[in-house]
């Protein structure tokens, strides 16, 4: 699961102090900040929130919704045997999850040092390092994909990754994924009351970019609104068969970037897109 832009003007980096800007960044600039980002920030995300996703479980966002309980990649004892690929896997808690039902995951991420904690974690799930949007697989490889806020929020063009994806489905397929919910865009990236008034056009596209002194992303989340987001399915070949926004639960006290109990309870924190293949 992504961090989710802030609103905050500077910020320390590993490298340079930069600067937060919205301004238009394309694929490649985009790709090239978010590999840089993950792999300088995943020692800190896995360790501030490792404890949450557990090593083994299927969490769709900072919710807590769990696809045990959610059942949309359909039927958990259906899981058997099918092939499964895990975009923006991370430290690939998701595939372990799969694997234990049975399933066959392949998990695949941009950031080498998001895959070395897969590999700290251990199992027996296969690692792939690749950009979502030029995936390594022939045609028809997969029968199920999901990405829980993994590469989606961070490209370009997400029609791009999308038609990657139905390229490697089998006819049917069906494709899972987890994004911030449009409507936060609009919202300071706080958990507490301040972060409840609007602040921005909801209708803004331009992109939140984190840069260095020098002008180059250093991270770059992208902007789309709910309908966007299904005019992107419908063109990367996708029938949307639910739009799944979890509500915050009773037993989930946590802060976790802007998402909190307080915010949770009031606006969606997460958009969840359940779709299949078009043939």
């Amino acid at each position: 699961m992504n961090q989710e832009y802030g609103q905050d003007d500077r910020f320390e980096t590993d490298d340079d102090e930069a600067v937060a800007t919205r301004r238009d960044t394309g694929d490649a600039e985009s790709s090239r900040a978010s590999r840089g980002w993950w792999d300088r920030n995943a020692d800190e995300y896995q360790n501030d929130h490792g404890a949450f996703l557990g090593d083994d479980r299927f969490v769709w966002g900072p919710e807590g919704l769990d696809e045990a309980e959610a059942g949309l990649l359909g039927p958990a004892e259906g899981l058997k045997g099918l092939d499964v690929l895990e975009i923006g896997a991370g430290a690939a808690q998701c595939s372990r999850w799969l694997a234990a039902r049975g399933a066959r995951p392949v998990a695949l991420d941009l950031s080498h040092r998001q895959l070395q904690h897969a590999l700290r974690i251990g199992g027996e799930v296969p690692l792939v390092e690749a950009d979502a949007g030029a995936l390594p697989f022939r045609d028809g490889s997969f029968d199920l994909a999901c990405s829980a806020y993994g590469a989606v929020p961070f490209v370009a063009d997400p029609v791009r990754v999308f038609r990657e994806v139905r390229r490697v489905l089998r006819p049917g397929g069906r494709w899972v994924f987890s994004v911030t919910h449009p409507i936060r865009w609009a919202f300071p990236d706080e958990p507490g009351p301040e972060g409840l008034s609007v602040a921005a056009s909801y209708f803004d596209r331009t992109p939140y970019v984190e840069q260095d002194e020098a002008g180059r992303a250093v991270y770059v989340e992208h902007h789309r609104t709910l309908g966007d987001r299904v005019r992107d399915v419908v063109a990367g070949g996708f029938r949307l068969v639910d739009l799944v926004e979890p509500e915050w639960p009773e037993w989930n006290s946590q802060e976790w970037g802007g998402w909190s109990p307080l915010r949770g309870n009031l606006i969606p924190g997460t958009a969840i897109f359940v779709c299949e293949r078009e043939d």
